[in-house]
């Protein structure tokens, strides 16, 4: 399975023969999480990503009711080319198809927010290979106490990742990712989990938990669940995410 070249792996979620998590999924390409609103909420989410550009930074927005993301990936088709959505009605989950095509309004508005699965290759190469790419999970994400800046009818609180590491990695960590901005960029907390409201870091609200090691402190990126989370706890009437 070619899960090197962009279009490609498109190719394979657009069939139907990819589903699971995208780590270390065409390692040095910038990844995206995407959310899908009707035009009457695309003002009030692209103000909430603005005003959170960590947790929210945008890569690419579609035109109203265009399905292709043109400038990042010619040829992409946004209803169909994720391994799996999930979608939403007033906060609730009601589906997770591997295909909108049907659920495509005439003004939908895609947006395509950088993920930090962009720097794990350049983590890697340096010799700090993410635990959750070691085991071959998903990041370990958490809900947070921290505030995120609201916009209108949207507000919501940070979600992050972490990734375990020897306190002498975190320096190279930190520069590696600050060239990332797009996909985040450098950690927004580093140590003790209680200072941002996460009680157990064994335990993640998403993803997949991982090891600890002894002398490993826990570094926490700013995550694309944010912006999910806002959407949520809004009830926002009607919304695709992946």
């Amino acid at each position: 399975m070619d899960l090197k070249d962009p279009r490609a792996f498109r190719l394979r979620c657009r069939e139907g023969r990819f589903k699971g998590n995208t780590a270390a999924v065409c390692p040095g390409k910038l990844q995206a999480n995407v959310v899908i609103l009707d035009k009457e909420w695309a003002y009030d989410f692209l103000v909430f990503c603005q005003r959170n550009p960590k947790p929210c930074p945008i890569v690419e927005i579609t035109d109203p009711g265009c399905f292709e993301v043109a400038r990042m990936a010619p040829g992409s088709d946004i209803r169909k080319d994720v391994p799996q959505y999930r979608v939403f009605e007033h906060g609730i989950l009601t589906d997770e198809p591997t295909d909108v095509t049907d659920l495509w309004h005439d003004d939908s508005v895609a947006f395509l927010l950088g993920c930090s699965f962009t720097f794990d290759d350049a983590l890697s190469t340096a010799g700090i290979k993410p635990r959750h790419i070691e085991m071959g999970v998903n990041v370990p994400m958490f809900k947070t106490a921290i505030r995120a800046d609201p916009s209108n009818r949207l507000h919501g609180n940070y979600v992050v990742s972490m990734r375990p590491m020897l306190p002498h990695q975190i320096v190279a960590a930190t520069s590696i990712t600050s060239r990332y901005p797009f996909a985040h960029g450098s950690p927004i907390h580093i140590g003790d989990p209680s200072e941002i409201g996460i009680a157990d870091i064994s335990v993640p609200d998403f993803g997949q938990g991982v090891e600890m090691r002894q002398g490993e402190v826990p570094v926490f990126w700013a995550c694309g669940v944010t912006p999910q989370l806002a959407l949520l706890e809004s009830k926002v009437p009607f919304a695709i995410t992946h």
